[in-house]
């Protein structure tokens, strides 16, 4: 039997892992029709059944089952060619994916972006705005900024900054709503919340604030939808001093209370660093957020 072509097997693996061949195809960039002659020829190789329709699901067969495993260590090894293979490009060329949340992507990156593409600007930058933890092992994005340190020990990661907030709302909200003098005022106003709120309410009872799921009668889990409520005069929320500085509209609460920190980390792929065009990219940022 003539070795199993690598395409095939990853058409199997992204079918086996999307569970549908229309999901595959558009993680691959396939057709559909061409997805499913890689699987069927893989298939008529292996001389084996891999799924079984389930109505319109697919199912894997047991002998599926079976070679799934070799599969994903064979993507495994392909992804770490991939990563290898980048970091020894040494032409500022190419692109890059930055990830980052939307409101850092919207309202800090830009400065940094200009910086960058006056000084490579062949470079190409991918911006994946995601407020979920991207996997930069996976190569869903090369250079992440992130609060939480990351603990995979392939990664290397740089504290870039020491952030501040404060509690923020829109001075309509306050003129209708009044001006809380305490912390432990605010449990008396409308929250608009970021992504889950039970997570909000876990993180502001500690600080003093008794608030309940009452407090919170909307948000959204796109940071830049939460904070035009805020901006619109929906509630109050904690927010990054230096994006409540660019919003004229919004008045920051209880003056003199301590400020809001969190960490910035910067992240890459141990392997990426060695890439010329990631390190410069992974440079400037660690100089633009330790300047601010």
């Amino acid at each position: 039997m003539n070795d199993p072509d690598w395409n095939h097997i990853r058409a199997f693996l992204a079918t086996a892992e999307t569970g549908s061949l229309s999901a595959a195809a558009r993680q691959l960039g396939l057709t559909q029709p061409t997805l499913s002659r890689q699987v069927a020829a893989l298939e008529a190789q292996l001389g084996v059944l891999l799924f079984e329709r389930l109505g319109r699901a697919l199912a894997l067969t047991e002998a599926g089952h079976e070679l799934l495993a070799h599969s994903r260590k064979m993507g495994e090894a392909a992804q770490g060619l991939s990563i290898a293979a980048t970091g020894q490009a040494q032409s500022i060329e190419g692109t890059v994916r930055i990830t980052a949340s939307d409101m850092t992507s919207a309202y800090i990156l830009p400065p940094v972006l200009q910086q960058l593409r006056q000084r490579a600007p062949k470079l190409t930058v991918d911006v994946v705005a995601a407020n979920d933890i991207r996997d930069l092992m996976r190569r869903e994005a090369d250079i992440a900024i992130r609060h939480v340190r990351p603990e995979q020990p392939e990664l290397i990661a740089r504290l870039v900054q020491e952030a501040t907030g404060h509690f923020y709302a829109a001075k309509t909200y306050l003129e209708r709503r009044g001006r809380p003098s305490s912390l432990a005022e605010l449990a008396d106003h409308d929250f608009v919340s970021f992504g889950d709120a039970e997570r909000m309410i876990g993180y502001l009872v500690p600080l003093g604030i008794p608030v309940t799921p009452g407090n919170f009668r909307i948000g959204s889990n796109s940071g830049l939808v939460a904070w035009e409520l805020v901006r619109q005069g929906f509630g109050v929320t904690p927010m990054s001093d230096e994006v409540a500085a660019a919003a004229p509209e919004v008045e920051r609460l209880v003056p003199g209370s301590d400020a809001i920190t969190f960490p910035v980390w910067l992240t890459t792929h141990r392997e990426l660093h060695t890439s010329r065009r990631i390190r410069l990219v992974f440079d400037l940022l660690a100089e633009f957020f330790a300047e601010r």
